[in-house]
Formats: structure tokens, C-alpha cells, sequence
């Protein structure tokens, strides 16, 4: 697999882990209470800050060819 195509399976897996995060924290602030809350939520922005940590090394990386 070159690595045009690795980059572009990184940015897959980021932009997924944006979505659940996205979707967690709206789980969490319209179902859930209490310690469930804060959990998802703590679980939520580490999957957004890792996504968009492996995005910003995908994007800063340059063209794979």
C-alpha cells in the first residue's frame, strides 16, 4: 500500500473518531446523569482531541505519493 493511501486511511479513522466523539457528547448531554456523564463526556473529548491530533499530522505531513 503506498503511502498516499495510509494517509488517506488515517483521516478515515479521524474523522470517525470526530463522529463518535460528536455523538457521544450529544448521548451524554441529553441521556445521561450523573457519573455516566462525565465519563462519556471525559470519553468523547479524548477521541475528539486524538482525531484531531492525527488530522493535523496527516494534513502537516504533505502529499504521499
Amino acid at each position: 500500500m503506498s503511502l498516499g493511501l495510509v494517509k488517506m486511511w488515517l483521516s478515515f479513522v479521524a474523522m470517525g473518531f470526530m463522529i463518535v466523539a460528536s455523538l457521544l457528547i450529544l448521548l451524554s448531554r441529553t441521556k445521561l446523569k450523573g457519573i455516566f456523564r462525565g465519563i462519556v463526556s471525559f470519553i468523547a473529548t479524548c477521541l475528539f482531541i486524538f482525531g484531531g491530533l492525527l488530522m493535523v499530522l496527516v494534513i502537516s505531513s504533505g502529499p504521499g505519493t
